[in-house]
């Protein structure tokens, strides 16, 4: 019980240790760019074409429901 103990230690510290080495770039402001601009969307659908797809989904899902 004691050596699982330990080699789950290690590998816990192991993932820790390497994640915080990663660099995350940040995107906020390109998302906000994305959601500022004026080009006569509603902001539930300024996101692309996945959310033009999940919004007619979920409009058919209400319809039909």
């Amino acid at each position: 019980v004691y050596l699982s103990f330990q080699s789950l230690r290690q590998i816990s510290q192991r993932t820790i240790s390497t994640a915080s080495r990663r660099q995350i770039q940040n995107r906020v402001p390109e998302k906000q760019k994305l959601f500022q601009e004026d080009n006569d969307l509603p902001v539930y659908l300024k996101g692309g074409v996945m959310d033009a797809v999940l919004y007619k989904v979920t409009v058919g899902l209400s319809v039909f429901g």
